[in-house]
């Protein structure tokens, strides 16, 4: 019998080929520019550079409001994809389309929409602020739009998964005395969780690298609202490039090395469910 040729597409040579030298020229070409610019600081600038009290704060806010918009988007996104999925609504296809309108819009739109709405003469502000909560220029304002730009990507990972989804599993459940809640958290839940924690890792990156929308809302006051991206435009401004591309080399090396934790968690939770 021939052997049948079962690549999906032909030329593997050629296709890998371009494939990587696009990679290499998107990606691994500016992050050694930026490893290349930040290596002509000596040691000690280097560390004088990206470990300044202004730059641990700025660290702090960044990564923790970004995990916290994550942690928000996780049981939102869930919620939502759990709505769009399960339930037949009029304005179902809307909200499914709205779902995606983060990633259309400028970001820094938003930004300008959550401003207005939560300065204490906004719409939503004139009733929050005297309640003591504020929603525009403070950290409470970065997680919220944080959470507007993030939310997608929890929705649209988590979503496929439970659409094929059988609903045989729930209904065996449910004939063997499992409640609701039983039936989600035993055996819908361990099936989600590949694609939960994707979509944590993919909002939590998104959130970690905002600018756009942060700097309306933040009011970027150093030590208390100013994130590390904007440190880095402060830097630039200051046309300290090399001390900007230091905080830049920071940043990408604990955003790579979450991913990469976050991917292994992925990975053993695949094995665990198989």
């Amino acid at each position: 019998m021939a052997s049948v040729n079962r690549q999906v597409l032909p030329g593997f040579s050629l296709s890998l080929g371009y494939t990587i030298f696009y990679l290499s020229l998107l990606v691994l070409l500016p992050i050694a520019a930026c490893f290349l610019k930040a290596a002509t600081l000596s040691r000690s600038n280097f560390v004088s550079a990206v470990w300044t009290e202004r730059a641990r704060a700025a660290y702090a806010l960044t990564f923790g409001a970004a995990f916290a918009a994550a942690a928000i988007n996780l049981v939102l996104g869930l919620l939502l994809a759990w709505v769009l999925v399960r339930y037949e609504f009029p304005g179902r296809g809307l909200a499914n389309a709205l779902v995606d309108l983060p990633l259309a819009l400028p970001t820094a739109v938003g930004g300008l929409v959550y401003a207005s709405l939560y300065v204490p003469k906004g719409w939503l502000g004139q009733y929050l602020v005297p309640l003591g909560f504020h929603g525009a220029y403070s950290k409470t304002a970065i997680v919220l739009v944080l959470v507007f730009v993030g939310l997608p990507f929890v929705v649209r990972t988590v979503q496929p998964v439970l659409e094929d989804l059988e609903a045989e599993t729930e209904e065996a459940a449910a004939s063997l005395g499992s409640s609701r809640w039983q039936a989600f958290r035993l055996v819908l839940l361990p099936h989600l969780y590949p694609a939960m924690i994707t979509g944590f890792a993919l909002a939590f990156a998104r959130g970690i690298g905002e600018y756009g929308s942060v700097v309306f809302v933040s009011g970027n006051m150093p030590y208390k609202t100013e994130i590390a991206p904007i440190l880095i435009v402060a830097r630039l401004e200051e046309f300290a490039y090399s001390e900007a591309t230091a905080i830049a080399v920071v940043l990408l090396v604990i955003s790579f090395s979450t991913l990469v934790l976050v991917n292994l968690l992925e990975r053993w939770s695949l094995r665990h469910e198989h």
